[in-house]
């Protein structure tokens, strides 16, 4: 999953980034509020961890700005123990959930899977395309009712392409989603991590699932696609 995380205290930071890194997600990160409301209506996050208390716009006035522009994605605001008015405020401004410092970034990973599931339901949790199944909450896959074993940016990947069969993604749009930075023309990263993909669904299936559009990107081909 993609997670836009604003918070400005250096500690939390880092740790919360290493450990949701360490976990498999891709971390986007700001220490103001004024970079984060722009990222945050600039990109498709599937989580928004937001702290209140954060330098330029307010957590809460992101948290209200977002919900007026209709932006649905998941929030879960940071606090301290003692603000229970922001809270309260801000579950009442649309926020998914709350979680007071200090915690453990465990609980805030548990948290993060739970908004995930409320809001897309649990039959969306599983992406099913064709004989593959991939379960984001269990981060399995499965081709032909055999399981799968993907590394965590396989997995990632794998996520990002069958979310949108069909559509053709670019490389910089794939690396920017999985690998959480700038594209490098000089570097295959991608191209290789779709052929270790490959590799290991032709055990099982003789379909060329993984489409390359040359000079573009890949694409994930729809079942009935010719």
């Amino acid at each position: 999953m993609h997670i836009l995380f604003v918070e400005d205290e250096a500690k939390i930071a880092n740790f919360v980034q290493t450990g949701l890194k360490e976990q498999g997600f891709v971390v986007d990160y700001c220490d103001n509020g004024d970079d984060g409301y722009e990222k945050a209506i600039a990109h498709a996050y599937d989580v928004i961890v937001l702290d209140i208390m954060v330098p330029g716009k307010d957590g809460l006035s992101i948290l209200k700005s977002l919900r007026r522009s209709h932006h649905t994605t998941p929030v879960i605001l940071l606090t301290a123990r003692n603000e229970l008015d922001d809270r309260l405020e801000g579950l009442n401004l649309g926020a998914d959930d709350y979680i007071a410092k200090p915690f453990f970034v465990e609980e805030l990973i548990a948290r993060i899977h739970a908004v995930v599931r409320r809001s897309l339901g649990d039959r969306q949790n599983a992406l099913v395309v064709g004989p593959i199944t991939l379960d984001r909450i269990t981060r399995s896959v499965t081709c032909h009712q055999q399981a799968v074993e993907l590394t965590t940016r396989e997995f990632n990947l794998l996520e990002y392409l069958m979310r949108l069969p069909g559509r053709v993604l670019t490389r910089t749009q794939i690396l920017e989603h999985v690998w959480g930075y700038d594209f490098n023309p000089n570097t295959n990263v991608v191209d290789v991590c779709i052929q270790r993909i490959r590799r290991k669904f032709d055990r099982l299936d003789a379909t060329n699932w993984i489409e390359s559009v040359r000079g573009v990107g890949y694409r994930f081909r729809k079942p009935d696609a010719s």
